[in-house]
């Protein structure tokens, strides 16, 4: 059964920026992001992969095609970093990598189908979580939390972010 939260507390709280309506907030983030990754991360686990991997398969898989230097804007970490984590995806056979056709310098990168299937499995547990929870919020609320995330975002960055979302939309569509 379902736990029950009392109406109370899912009342807007008109003294919601307090401290402690503020910590709360960060507090439920980090529940929300543990239980978020936490499928995935035991998926990952027993293939000898962490998040790092996992948000590079998500997103190439979302961006097929996308560059090296387009992926590390995204995931602002390092080129090694980013480097250790492609070279091991590329050799267990997840990601494709190819010449960028009017740049032969660029990488352009692709799931191979063994990488689309892991990342359908990691992202079907998370799409179900956040089917349920947008399900018992109500479209406003889910309305209000994009607006919150939004706002969580740095503002130089919205826009591109915002221009992404809507372009990975219009490719599944």
């Amino acid at each position: 059964m379902a736990d029950v939260i009392s109406p109370a507390k899912l009342a807007p709280n008109p003294l919601f920026l307090r401290d402690e309506e503020l910590r709360q907030g960060i507090e439920l983030l980090f529940y929300a992001y543990r239980d978020f990754t936490g499928e995935p991360d035991a998926i990952l686990a027993k293939l000898g992969l962490g998040r790092a991997h996992h948000r590079a398969i998500y997103f190439v898989g979302r961006h097929a095609g996308i560059t090296v230097s387009e992926l590390l804007a995204i995931l602002k970490i390092t080129k090694q970093s980013l480097s250790r984590v492609l070279s091991q995806l590329v050799l267990e056979g997840y990601i494709h990598q190819r010449p960028g056709k009017r740049d032969r310098r660029q990488r352009l990168l692709e799931l191979t189908e063994k990488g689309k299937e892991l990342e359908r499995q990691l992202t079907r547990t998370q799409r179900e979580r956040i089917a349920r929870a947008y399900r018992e919020a109500g479209a406003e609320a889910v309305a209000g939390y994009r607006k919150v995330l939004l706002g969580l975002i740095d503002e130089t960055e919205r826009r591109k972010i915002l221009a992404r979302l809507d372009s990975a939309g219009k490719g599944a569509a």
